[in-house]
């Protein structure tokens, strides 16, 4: 029993208790006590209390959670909080990564300064410094200009931190949208003509799956981690559900969910569904050829050889070469064949809200800010279209393009 009653000579009875320690083997075992209880409940009360408070001290340990660790004081021990306590703990791997890679490029001297002490007039002078030579050639090394999306990004990261500091009462205020940092010039997408989509496809090298890999997100506007994510167990006849997506940093290679994380069914076009099953057919090959060393509980559609995942940025740097080979405009990449889906999409003729729901964007505004090129480039047809309804409905215009008056 963890309680105890002790009887002195005097007739006073007093309780105590004694716990295994959290951890504890009979090897190296560590007891708490506590004792000075008058009665039994008091004593079970506190040894139910101890028990829960040191389970939770030896959990939080196991983490890595240090509760006494010192109270960020310098920009540095607050994004290094920030990205321990909320970035690492609440956001997909990838982006947490990339979190810190922005964070990278800030000015040691501004890092060391206490953050109560940072005001706009820093920012701003770090988001300056940042534009004119805030990063690095890969090859000389020596500085070079940041662009104003990526300065924006960074600013955005130190937004957030700020933001969690007041919640944690360690500041006041946020200086950073008071520095004004740059906004981002707003690009517009690069599609593909049906034809250079065709030529990316039948020229496809490298990696044996490419082609089929190129085909899918030709056909369906997945983004590369869901596309690299199908399974064969997701396709049924001409549907297949995107429930899923592969994503890499540098240290893990996982699956997780999508970016809305809803998962949706997406009609193939029949055009694929023979390449399909030939890539079908070819990966069968290979599971014979690896007998039990296939990955069989993957069940991926594109994979390597002996069926594990395909790494993503080696996908990227595969079929960036691809298009520069082909000459194709500057600024195409793999994410270009998802914007030529959804514009090619809306060029025939599609609502917005299909288009929104088969690319799986959170909101139909977001897919009519991503696409507004291509709604404008509707309006001629809008025109006509309009025209013919108003002279198949008795409109304001006659024949000869005079004004009616309609009673």
């Amino acid at each position: 029993m963890p309680v105890n009653k002790r009887k002195y000579r005097s007739g006073k009875i007093v309780w105590s208790f004694v716990i295994d320690a959290p951890g504890s083997t009979r090897e190296n075992r560590q007891q708490i006590t506590g004792s000075g209880f008058l009665t039994k409940r008091e004593a079970e009360d506190a040894e139910a209390h101890r028990r829960i408070e040191e389970q939770q001290k030896y959990e939080l340990a196991a983490a890595g959670v240090n509760i006494t660790a010192p109270i960020p004081k310098t920009l540095s021990m607050l994004l290094e909080e920030f990205f321990r306590q909320h970035v690492h703990e609440k956001l997909a791997p990838k982006t947490a990564e990339r979190y810190q890679d922005q964070a990278a490029y800030l000015d040691p001297e501004l890092l060391q300064m206490p953050i109560e002490e940072i005001t706009p007039l820093h920012l701003e002078r770090e988001w300056n410094r940042l534009l004119k030579s805030g990063g690095r050639h890969r090859k000389t090394k020596e500085p070079r200009p940041l662009s104003r999306k990526t300065v924006h990004n960074i600013a955005g990261v130190l937004s957030s931190a700020f933001a969690r500091a007041i919640k944690w009462r360690l500041v006041v205020a946020n200086p950073v949208p008071s520095s004004e940092p740059p906004t981002a010039r707003k690009r517009v997408g690069v599609a593909l003509t049906a034809a250079q989509q065709a030529e990316v496809v039948n020229a496809a090298t490298g990696p044996w799956c490419i082609s089929i890999f190129l085909e899918l997100a030709a056909a369906t506007g997945a983004r590369r981690g869901e596309v690299l994510a199908l399974r064969w167990s997701d396709l049924q006849g001409a549907n297949i559900t995107i429930s899923r997506s592969l994503t890499q940093t540098k240290q893990v290679l996982e699956f997780k969910g999508t970016k809305t994380d809803k998962p949706r069914l997406v009609e193939l076009p029949q055009s694929i569904l023979s390449p399909l099953e030939a890539h079908r057919q070819r990966q069968a090959a290979y599971r014979r050829q690896f007998g039990p060393d296939y990955r069989t509980d993957l069940d991926l559609i594109c994979a390597n050889p002996d069926g594990t995942p395909l790494r993503p940025d080696s996908v990227s740097s595969t079929i960036s070469a691809l298009f520069r080979r082909l000459k194709l405009p500057k600024g195409t990449s793999l994410h270009t064949l998802r914007h030529t889906h959804g514009s090619h999409a809306i060029a025939s003729g599609m609502s917005l809200p299909a288009v929104s729901e088969r690319l799986g964007h959170s909101s139909v505004r977001v897919t009519a800010d991503i696409y507004s090129h291509a709604i404008r480039g509707q309006d001629q047809e809008l025109a006509r279209r309009w025209d013919e309804y108003q002279k198949l409905h008795g409109g304001l215009h006659s024949d000869d393009g005079e004004f009616r008056k309609v009673m």
